[in-house]
């Protein structure tokens, strides 16, 4: 490539040579990469994005479902299409920390999730966990929260592997809204 642009060619000439790879250009991966969003400190409230979501619109927390001591929520920086966390309201870190009620609550959303994930998007399996801790892999220690992730056959390849990048055929609120508009109404009771 030359160092200096010749007269009359334009700049977008020299942005590289070709080398018959396709390029995925995730930006949005920068914020996780640099740890926006993580919390300011491991207290309740407005430095904890689990605190903080719950109190905005469903929309732009990316909530699908809520209930009476937890919810369910797009995870912001997913491994798949559809990965949802299911968290208390309450800011508590430990498994062994929730009461009944949110042990309760935070199983059956689980299985709603992937009733739903299922419904929407026919994946071939699920990967459910809790990271109890940072040296667990725990991204955001202070605020349980337990992962729905579905998975395809072939759905991991080199991209995460290679470049630490992971390729998501739909945006965010897109996703949001199908799982929302399929999730069931709560049972009156």
């Amino acid at each position: 490539m030359a160092a200096t642009e010749p007269a009359g060619e334009p700049a977008e000439h020299f942005a590289g040579e070709p080398d018959g790879l396709q390029r995925l250009w995730t930006p949005h991966r920068m914020a996780y990469i640099r740890g926006e969003n993580k919390p300011t400190d491991k207290q309740a409230g407005p430095g904890c994005p689990f605190c903080r979501v719950p109190d905005g619109s469903d929309e732009d927390g990316l909530i699908v479902a809520r209930g009476e001591v937890a919810f369910v929520v797009l995870n912001l920086y997913p491994y798949n299409a559809g990965h949802l966390l299911v968290c208390p309201y309450r800011h508590v870190a430990d498994y062994t920390e929730l009461t009944e009620q949110e042990v309760a609550e935070v199983a059956a959303l689980t299985r709603t999730a992937m009733r739903v994930v299922r419904d929407v998007s026919a994946p071939a399996g699920f990967n459910l966990g809790l990271n109890q801790g940072e040296v667990a892999g725990a991204g955001i220690d202070a605020h349980l929260h337990q992962h729905v992730v579905p998975r395809w056959g072939g759905d991991s390849n080199f991209l995460p592997v290679v470049a630490r990048t992971r390729a998501l055929p739909e945006l965010l609120a897109d996703t949001r809204e199908r799982l929302a508009a399929a999730w069931p109404a709560p049972a009156k009771g």
